[in-house]
């Protein structure tokens, strides 16, 4: 990678926003060069760069840098089963997953950068069913101490709380319950947006890790949720 001050650069999100507007493979191929610089080459050295500064945060989640299977999300949209046949992912993710995560579906600090949507994202995206079980029991058990780690302290200040909720309040859970609204939960993400001029600023590194510090409470509480190490 190209010698810079700074993890990511203005051409990322210019890249992006072009490979919006040509999705598809020829375009892809032609350009290829902006794809290895600009996305897999500083993805790749942001993840390395930033793993000092998770393990400060907590030793048991992992920033992997391999090109395949690591940290950094394949860029390839798995087409399958969508109507929407494009090609190519137009953002940049980087998930730091916890060292018992088998796939995205467990606790992690996730990073989206996107032309016009960055953001940081806490916690753990669609957890399987017994998952989902011991963290709603946890809350059901100790309401006041959910609502002590999402609704005061740093991860308040910076985090909200985002995903899909149930209609109705889960079956087997207190209806009345002062946190009834968060027991209907489906994913437990605390998100926070933030500026493309943040991600492309020399301190973004620095910044970066003070969102996630800012939300290690929430991670925490879920891993004890999960029986994980934190």
């Amino acid at each position: 990678m190209a010698s810079h001050d700074r993890s990511f650069r203005p051409a990322l999100f210019t890249y992006l926003k072009d490979l919006a507007a040509n999705n598809d493979r020829e375009w892809f191929a032609e350009n290829k060069g902006r794809y290895e610089e600009y996305v897999k080459g500083d993805g790749l050295q942001f993840i390395g760069d930033f793993e000092p500064y998770l393990h400060e945060i907590s030793p048991h989640f992992v920033a992997d840098p391999r090109t395949v299977g690591g940290s950094l999300f394949r860029i390839y949209r798995d087409t399958r089963f969508s109507k929407d046949k494009t090609p190519y992912k137009t953002h940049m993710g980087i998930q730091f997953r916890h060292e018992a995560a088998k796939d995205v579906h467990a606790p992690g600090f996730y990073l989206h950068l996107e032309p016009g949507a960055c953001f940081v994202g806490i916690g753990i995206w669609r957890p399987d069913g017994p998952a989902v079980r011991r963290i709603r029991d946890a809350m059901a058990d100790d309401p006041d101490g959910w609502s002590s780690v999402v609704g005061a302290g740093a991860f308040s200040d910076r985090y909200g709380l985002e995903g899909e909720r149930l209609k109705r309040p889960p079956r087997g859970y207190d209806a009345e319950s002062p946190i009834v609204d968060d027991l209907k939960l489906k994913d437990f993400i605390g998100g926070a947006k933030f500026s493309q001029r943040t991600a492309t600023s020399s301190d973004f590194l620095d910044e970066y890790a003070a969102m996630c510090r800012d939300g290690a409470a929430f991670n925490r509480y879920l891993c004890n949720a999960l029986g994980l190490p934190f």
